[in-house]
């Protein structure tokens, strides 16, 4: 059967991306998930290492190009995330990858 995500095994905060493709480039309008060990409390993000905004909100839609971090009560800060505004970039999947896998890359302008 169908199970919610859970959790209960997270302890570090994550910095979730979607669309999945590294780098993540601003016009394919990111947003950005937080996520701690803690579903309750007050989300703080960090652009280019400055706190930016802080909320309840755990996701944010991203309209600037930066670096960007986030912090949950419980599970602190998340690795950094950069966001590119470039003319051209060359993208791969977000998920782990191995010698041998078959790899889709975007070539995109």
């Amino acid at each position: 059967g169908w199970c919610p995500l859970s959790l209960a095994g997270v302890q570090t905060t994550q910095l979730l991306v979607e669309p999945p493709w590294r780098p993540a480039v601003l016009w394919d309008q990111v947003t950005l998930t937080c996520q701690g060990l803690r579903t309750t409390g007050v989300t703080t993000w960090y652009k280019d290492g400055q706190r930016w905004w802080q909320e309840g909100c755990d996701h944010l839609t991203i309209t600037k190009s930066g670096m960007y971090m986030c912090d949950r009560p419980g599970t602190g800060l998340s690795a950094p995330v950069r966001i590119l505004d470039g003319w051209l970039v060359l993208q791969v999947p977000e998920q782990m990858l191995l010698e041998g896998d078959t790899v889709t890359l975007h070539c995109r302008g």
